[in-house]
């Protein structure tokens, strides 16, 4: 079997920056441990398979290099950009719509995931920390200025500990035309750390937006490679919007 992918940087318009991501168009899912093996192969935060689907949309599903994982933004984003049109995507979190834009950008409408506040545990210990709570899959910190978000090195072996898809760290914004910085790690799904995570912004533009009283921000994640997402906050969907590059195709034979 000779399965084609197509890798994507995804929420940029440069090369070698945003949240690299696998794309692979087929007629039929394969196996899900293939699967599993492909996105284990390609070693990237997530490789997105995608199959027609009866109704003219399509089934997608998203692997780390070792779970399959209900939602990712970056994947989902580099998927509509293989595909080039607009489409709607059929996921074990419902259906997701792509529509590109007229300025070059895809808007993605996502499930609204709100953080709940509640005790930190004991355990994390975290200079600065002024909020912590937690959503339907990842927990989220506010630190009490973007610089301590962008110079974090947090122990994987904590964050591991919360139980959680993920840990998302936030700040408010330290220049004009950001309104939220953040970084996000995932120990355990096999991420140290998410380059740029668009589900964890399902959590950033509803727990921004309360506090901003705003319904339309723009994000930025602040990792080596870097990001921006932008949000619109819309009767509990959240509308994420991103650019994506081509960068490769390859074939692999299994």
């Amino acid at each position: 079997m000779t399965l084609e992918l197509t890798t994507v940087d995804a929420f940029t318009d440069r090369p070698f920056t945003g949240n690299p991501a696998a794309v692979a168009v087929l007629d039929e899912f394969p196996d899900d441990d293939l699967m599993q093996a492909v996105a284990g192969e390609m070693n990237l935060s997530e490789t997105a398979f995608v199959a027609a689907n009866e109704d003219g949309c399509h089934d997608l599903r998203w692997f780390t290099p070792t779970v399959e994982v209900d939602l990712c933004g970056h994947a989902t984003l580099a998927a509509a950009h293989v595909l080039g049109r607009a489409t709607r995507f059929h996921t074990r979190s419902g259906e997701l719509s792509c529509v590109p834009t007229d300025d070059g950008w895809i808007e993605m409408d996502f499930p609204a995931d709100p953080p709940h506040e509640s005790d930190a545990p004991t355990t994390l210990s975290t200079d600065g920390m002024v909020w912590f709570g937690t959503g339907t899959w990842d927990a989220l910190i506010e630190l009490d200025d973007a610089t301590r978000v962008r110079n974090l090195t947090p122990d994987p072996g904590a964050l591991a500990a919360l139980g959680t898809r993920a840990v998302i760290f936030t700040a408010a914004g330290d220049r004009d035309g950001i309104d939220c910085v953040s970084r996000v790690f995932a120990p355990n799904a096999g991420i140290p750390e998410d380059p740029v995570t668009g589900s964890a912004h399902c959590t950033l533009a509803e727990y921004w937006g309360e506090r901003l009283d705003r319904t339309v921000l723009v994000g930025e994640q602040a990792s080596a490679r870097g990001g921006v997402v932008r949000m619109r906050r819309e009767d509990g969907r959240v509308v994420l919007g991103g650019q994506a590059v081509t960068m490769a195709k390859l074939r692999l034979f299994v």
